[in-house]
Formats: C-alpha cells, structure tokens, sequence
C-alpha cells in the first residue's frame, strides 16, 4: 500500500512540476517540433539524468533492486514511436502534459488526452495478435539494458548520457542549435 502512496505523490509532484514549468501548455510542445523552444527537451532529459542518478546509486547501496527489464524489440519500439510521435505533433500533447492538463480541469486536454489513450489502446489490441508475431523475431535483443548490452559499467553509461545531455543543452542555448521564434 505504501509504495501507490509514494508512486501517488511522486506522480502529483512531477505534474505539479511540469504544470509550474508551463510545460502543459500547448504552444510549449507544438514549438518543440518546430524547434522554437526546447524547454520541453531539457526538462525530459534533466528528469531522466535525475532519475538514472538516483535509481543506479540506490542500486549501488543496495537499497532497491532492479526487476528484469520486458523484451526489446527494436521494430517495434521504432513502429510504436512513429505512432506516438505522430500523435503527439498532431494533437499537440503528450500523456504526462495530457494528465497534468486534466488536473487542472481543462476539457481541451482531457479530449485529445482519452482520445489518444483509448485510441491507441484499441488499435495495440486489435492489432497485437497479428503484428506482434511479425517483428517480434525482428531485432530482437532480449532483455537488456544498453549497460549490459554493449558490457559497460552503469556508472559510466549513466555519467555519458548526462555529460552529452549537458551538451546538448550547451548547444540549444549557446551555439544556436534552436530556430529564432518567427514575429
């Protein structure tokens, strides 16, 4: 019981975070596609170098263990990411904005947030039994974890992803990687 209190809180605090951010708001997400304002970028990415620091020092305490990560497969984690990209460049919304959004009362994210649930839902359902035999031999890795697939220390891999991300973020805002905003 204690750990859906603690996902509860920790889900209401990430909302309340990406709502304070202004990151629920649609011309937030619209202008990361048109390369206007990576705010939403560096939010997700500075949340995943949080995380991935997090999880792998508890690890490293012993404090959490890891359950065994599902099958990657590859074809379909690049289908099932077309289908989610084009969703959320059509809509204008992603599911955390989608969640935050309803929180806060608003039917225009409500709609297009059940919508894209209960739309994609259908579609996996109805598709699974005869797509899923298709590319499930495609590329298929098992079940790894970029650490144990190309045999590197966590602590290394975890150390990359925030050094490049930090990259990045030089690149957005100094070297001018993002498009000026048209007037």
């Amino acid at each position: 019981m204690s750990t859906y209190v603690i996902a509860l809180f920790l889900g209401v605090a990430f909302g309340f975070s990406l709502n304070k951010a202004g990151l629920t708001k649609y011309h937030k997400i619209v202008n990361v596609f048109r390369f206007t304002d990576m705010a939403v970028l560096k939010f997700m990415m500075t949340a995943l170098v949080v995380s991935m620091s997090g999880l792998y020092l508890l690890r490293g305490l012993g404090l959490v263990t890891f359950p065994a990560p599902p099958a990657t497969y590859i074809a379909g984690n690049i289908i099932g990411g077309l289908i989610f990209g084009f969703g959320m460049a059509l809509s204008g919304y992603c599911p955390g904005t989608c969640a935050a959004g309803s929180g806060e009362g608003k039917l225009d994210y409500l709609i297009p947030g059940l919508l894209g649930f209960f739309v994609g839902a259908a579609i996996y359902g109805l598709t699974y039994q005869q797509v899923f035999p298709l590319i499930s031999n495609i590329a298929n890795e098992g079940n790894v974890v970029i650490p144990d697939l190309w045999n590197l220390s966590p602590l290394l891999t975890v150390l990359f992803f925030a050094v490049m991300s930090f990259f990045l973020f030089y690149l957005i805002d100094r070297a001018g990687l993002q498009r000026k905003k048209e007037i």
